[in-house]
């Protein structure tokens, strides 16, 4: 099994601490894991995290509960965890 070196969670400072409120949960001290793995290139992640927005929130063609949706169905038919 692969292993990556990451920082964990609630030592996230300066400019890994600026982006923990957009992409964790600073009351659980939890983030995913996909936004973890960045945690070495905050750069990486801030670019991560706004293409993501910009997905998630950047229509009005479909509501966002629907791009939810959507993004659920694609993880389960390739057996991803979303």
């Amino acid at each position: 099994m692969g292993w990556i070196e990451t920082i964990p969670f609630p030592e996230w400072t300066g400019e890994l601490g600026e982006l923990a409120a957009m992409v964790g949960d600073v009351d659980e001290d939890r983030v995913d894991n996909i936004m973890s793995i960045q945690s070495l290139n905050p750069p990486a992640m801030a670019a991560h995290q706004a293409v993501y927005s910009s997905a998630m929130r950047g229509t009005k063609s479909l509501r966002k509960v629907d791009r939810e949706l959507v993004a659920f169905v694609v993880s389960q038919v390739n057996d991803c965890h979303y």
